[in-house]
């Protein structure tokens, strides 16, 4: 009985956990008219095609994207300028900062200083009409973020006409399937287009081809220009009754019951050589992938995508508070927010976006993580090129990734990580005359590690230490030793050993980083502002979060340990994270300099409060220092943006204040959303959405500080809700659902086994479980 007992709740545990069972409340935006703009349309994708859907009744409008297809090509830009750095740093560590930055200027600069812009594939055009159009009734649009199927329906006089569209991982296709039903047909004209470097053409009655290759003209302190990417699509047609047929760029179809598109693209970028390849034909790429979908089984393709793709959403359900108002349109519910209306439905749909958002940007069978914009963009040249800025923005990308149950979204940008070791070592040596590997404050698919855009704030050598630690985060939520073993560790060997090599002794006797500045923040010297600096706060403490996952991991796998001896020594010569005696602050800079602007975007000095774990409640002196730092920060006008404010959420969460938390919430809705829910700067950076994301799952489940600690930062208003699904470092899967703001259950999953410690308030409890069994906590 006993055996038999154990192996339902083994069944049960499997089951629920892998999405089976998962009850998703409201998984759908929807809206009574068609977008207007493109940050009105709704987005579809499967990592490596993206997709926004307008909507319209008159004409659609789809725009595409192809993750791999960037302006540019690759590049040696490293400034060789390790001979000339001492003398720089010895500038700086004596106070001489613009002598420094004058030297900089002159030996620092790489060439070429920008990169291109990642770019729209181009878009598809459907016409319905020319002249005047009917009026539609009974219109909906919608997205269903459980299924990933983005559809349209509307009436024209007795006619009920319907479109779905997705984009399938396992088929690696865009499907696009259109119906009427009534006495009317289906006649329209389906056209790609792109403003540039590409044109369309049939192959067949039912076929078109889209060739293109980037043309990069000169420009100004980028890469030569030249004929670059190439890139291709095709698309198929299928039709029931009537006709379908291609002519120049397009399909006619005419007196039609149904029709059916897929649609696929490619480039010749690889990878593995962080370049295009001409060995790579982009045409035959996307002939095969279409080669084998059989058209005749939509049915099958759709049933395929749905059943992948929702296990993957339905880990986790999330309802929050009491009110129904799904039958309210997604625009019409946020003005309300922004009215001043709390929505705390919609706040559990926009968790569950932000899921859907990382799930369909950053996944196979892409092969690249996502970027500024995730993977949707409209523009030849974008804001801030969408490209991977690495000294906040791609590490806010995927900080839901693990705790909210999408683990394997990290592969990809692990992967990107793991590449540009190779361009990384050049810039160690070339530029900073030290092992290992470090890159600046941005990169792109070609591997650029260089310093970009300025010397004074694109100097930021810290970044690949920030960004390996996502490596050691993915293990610690995962337990994977091979993945340790093999990828995390190598990678965050090396970024210490750069930091080994790049560390010279200031005049107190500490080791420091020189050069360095505290992200995209200047502060005041002489009447002068700069952003160029040693030992910046930020920089302190990603080396202690560094060294000591490294010597974690070290210990783990029982190697290095002389390695590790030296990362113990050099932790104890680091200048001490400081608190400012005119605010008692975290110190930004390494003296207590005065802001340029207190109320900057930008709040890396509290790196140590979050993502990292070195500030909790039991550093009181910097947890209280953490606390004014946020509190002048947001009193000079900080957290403006939409990513920022998602920053400051996760900074509330980890200082176990539910109220501000929420607020911020509230705020990052009202001021920071657009109709599609997409996060705002402005404009359009999907950060901002997984921020929010990450620091709402922050506020219910925290895992940082060695124990599991439920519901630390939950705000008043949330007196009702549950959610299933969180992960916790070391492979813990939790259910909650609370009510009156007080716990009432929580259901503890390993997926490895082990001991752990769960606080709730002031209650702890260690439990030791077998792998796949599930406690359940009691409230004493």
């Amino acid at each position: 009985m006993k055996v038999m007992k154990k192996m339902i709740l083994f069944m049960l545990a499997v089951a629920f956990h892998s999405g089976i069972y998962a009850y998703q409340p409201e998984s759908v935006l929807w809206y009574n008219q068609p977008a207007g703009e493109w940050h009105e349309a709704l987005p579809v994708g499967n990592g490596r095609l993206g997709a926004m859907v307008f909507g319209g009744y008159a004409g659609e409008t789809i725009q595409l994207n192809e993750e791999s297809l960037w302006a540019g090509c690759k590049t040696e830009a490293n400034a060789d300028a390790a001979s000339h750095l001492p003398e720089i740093q010895q500038f700086l560590l004596s106070g001489h900062i613009g002598r420094a930055l004058e030297l900089s200027k002159k030996y620092l600069q790489s060439d070429p200083m920008r990169i291109r812009s990642y770019q729209s594939f181009g878009e598809l055009k459907i016409n319905f009409f020319e002249g005047a159009v009917p009026k539609a009734t009974n219109y909906r649009r919608e997205l269903n973020l459980e299924t990933g199927v983005a559809s349209v329906v509307y009436e024209l006089g007795n006619t009920r006409y319907t479109r779905e569209l997705f984009i399938s991982a396992p088929d690696n296709a865009l499907m696009l399937r259109l119906t009427a039903a009534g006495p009317d047909k289906l006649t329209f004209r389906l056209s790609y287009v792109r403003e540039q470097d590409a044109t369309a053409f049939p192959v067949s009655e039912n076929e078109l081809e889209i060739k293109g290759q980037i043309v990069d003209l000169p420009r100004q302190e980028s890469s030569d220009g030249g004929l670059h990417m190439k890139f291709a699509g095709r698309i198929r047609g299928v039709n029931k009754g009537g006709r379908l047929t291609t002519v120049n760029n397009a399909f006619f179809v005419e007196n039609a019951d149904e029709v059916l598109f897929s649609l696929t693209a490619a480039t010749d970028y690889n990878f593995e050589k962080l370049d295009f390849d001409r060995n790579i034909d982009p045409s035959s790429v996307c002939k095969n992938i279409l080669d084998k979908l059989d058209l005749r089984d939509y049915a099958g393709i759709k049933d395929r995508h749905v059943r992948e793709h929702s296990a993957l959403m339905n880990r986790m359900s999330f309802t929050l508070g009491t009110d129904n108002l799904s039958g309210v349109p997604i625009d019409e519910r946020l003005q309300r927010v922004k009215d001043g209306a709390t929505d705390l439905a919609l706040v559990a749909l926009y968790f569950q976006y932000g899921r859907y958002l990382l799930l369909n940007s950053s996944r196979t069978p892409g092969v690249l993580p996502a970027n500024l914009q995730g993977i949707w963009c409209k523009d030849m040249q974008a804001a801030w090129s969408s490209d991977f800025h690495t000294n906040i923005n791609i590490q806010m990308n995927y900080w839901p990734a693990e705790v909210c149950n999408l683990s394997e979204t990290v592969i990809p940008f692990s992967r990107l990580i793991n590449a540009l070791r190779v361009p990384g070592r050049i810039t160690a040596k070339k530029t900073y005359g030290s092992g290992g590997w470090t890159m600046n404050h941005l990169t792109d698919p070609f591997g650029h590690t260089s310093i970009s855009d300025d010397v004074g704030w694109g100097t930021f050598p810290i970044a690949s230490s920030w960004l390996v630690l996502h490596q050691w985060e993915h293990y610690l939520f995962t337990r994977d030793a091979a993945y340790l073993r093999n990828e995390a560790y190598p990678c965050m060997k090396e970024a210490a050993e750069f930091i080994l090599g790049f560390l010279v002794k200031d005049k107190n006797g500490y080791l420091v980083t020189a050069p360095s500045n505290s992200p995209e923040n200047a502060y005041l010297l002489n009447g002068q502002s700069f952003n160029f600096t040693y030992a910046a706060t930020v920089d302190v403490e990603i080396i202690i979060e560094l060294f000591r996952a490294c010597i974690q991991a070290g210990k783990i796998l029982k190697q290095d340990d002389a390695f590790r001896k030296r990362l113990e020594n050099t932790l104890k010569k680091l200048p001490p994270v400081q608190i400012s005696k005119r605010y008692g602050t975290i110190q930004e800079w390494v003296e207590d300099y005065e802001e340029a602007e207190p109320g900057h975007r930008h709040i890396s000095h509290l790196f140590g409060l979050h993502p990292g774990a070195m500030i909790t409640p039991s550093t009181p002196v910097l947890f209280e220092g953490a606390k004014k730092t946020l509190e002048r920060r947001l009193s000079n006008g900080g957290g403006h943006t939409g990513w920022s404010r998602a920053w400051v959420i996760n900074f509330y969460a980890r200082l176990l204040d539910g109220e501000n938390a929420g607020k911020h919430i509230q705020a990052l809705l009202a001021k920071s959303t657009l109709n599609n829910l997409f996060d705002t700067h402005p404009p359009f950076q999907i950060d901002g959405n997984f921020g929010g994301t990450a620091g709402i799952a922050e506020m219910l489940l925290q895992s940082h500080n060695g124990e599991l600690h439920l519901l630390p930062a939950l705000p008043p208003d949330w007196k009702s809700g549950q959610i299933t699904g969180l992960c916790a470092r070391g492979g813990w899967v939790v259910d909650l659902r609370w009510e009156n703001g007080v716990l009432v259950s929580a259901h503890v999953f390993s997926k490895n086994g082990g001991k752990c410690k769960i606080r709730y308030q002031e209650q702890t409890k260690t439990i030791s479980i077998k792998p796949s069994e599930i406690y359940t906590y009691s409230i004493e």
